[in-house]
């Protein structure tokens, strides 16, 4: 028995992995697709994971716009525009590249991440024009081969000294840019099947609940807290991840 051509087994996993996933969204302000991308895709083709998560992150995305452009820094439109610019090659390298070994290297990403939250803490203004741009280009790359702006997005925001407010709504404005940059780049490839967005419906409101959930906690949370979480889970899911590709 299967469900828009995906078996029981696939939709268990992706059940799971999205509540999950869209908890550590709401208490962090990112890390969806960070954790949901590697673990969907040890039950989905790896271009299936990415492009299923677009769809999740633009739809949760959509509902939170007006906070994203109340409070969002000058610099998320920057790199949102470079993310639009490159995220077409990503997805073509994704496209490319054999499964096992998409979902090693996309395992590798999230365990990047892991190291790049562990940084210490900077500054709170806003780095160069060089590294802005570095940010916006990696991170339009990453979108497209794995469905993850966030490991040189998520050190830019919160490696700094800014309010959490700040910091969650710049990064979300980034990552809801980037699903509309990956499901376009999708479509324009030919391999955005509609499997998929029948798939991200069923799974939507599972997101709604879980980042419901993980706003609620956050506004309970210090920033040490939220800090040692979004360090936790990140490095929890890259070693997931790892394990089971060996």
């Amino acid at each position: 028995m299967d469900i828009a051509g995906f078996s029981l087994i696939q939709l268990g996993v992706a059940i799971i992995a999205t509540l999950i996933a869209s908890f550590v969204r709401g208490v962090t302000g990112f890390g969806m697709a960070i954790v949901l991308v590697p673990v969907l895709a040890l039950a989905l083709m790896p271009l299936e994971s990415v492009l299923l998560v677009n769809f999740l992150g633009l739809f949760i995305g959509l509902t939170e716009i007006r906070q994203f452009l109340a409070h969002a820094e000058r610099s998320a439109w920057i790199i949102s525009g470079l993310v639009l610019l490159a995220t077409g090659p990503g997805l073509m390298a994704l496209a490319a590249t054999p499964p096992d070994i998409a979902r090693l290297l996309i395992a590798m990403v999230a365990l990047l991440a892991f190291g790049a939250i562990m940084l210490p803490t900077r500054a709170a203004d806003a780095p160069g024009a060089v590294a802005t741009g570095a940010v916006g280009i990696s991170a339009g790359l990453l979108t497209g081969f794995a469905g993850m702006p966030g490991p040189p997005v998520v050190p830019y925001y919160v490696g700094r000294h800014i309010p959490r407010q700040v910091a969650k709504a710049s990064m979300l404005l980034i990552f809801t840019v980037a699903c509309v940059a990956g499901l376009g780049s999708g479509a324009a490839l030919g391999v955005l099947g509609w499997q998929l967005l029948v798939l991200s419906l069923l799974l939507f409101p599972l997101v709604l609940l879980g980042n419901w959930a993980g706003t609620h906690t956050s506004g309970r949370v210090s920033d040490k807290a939220w800090r040692g979480f979004t360090g936790l889970v990140l490095g929890a899911t890259a070693l997931v991840a790892i394990i089971k590709l060996f």
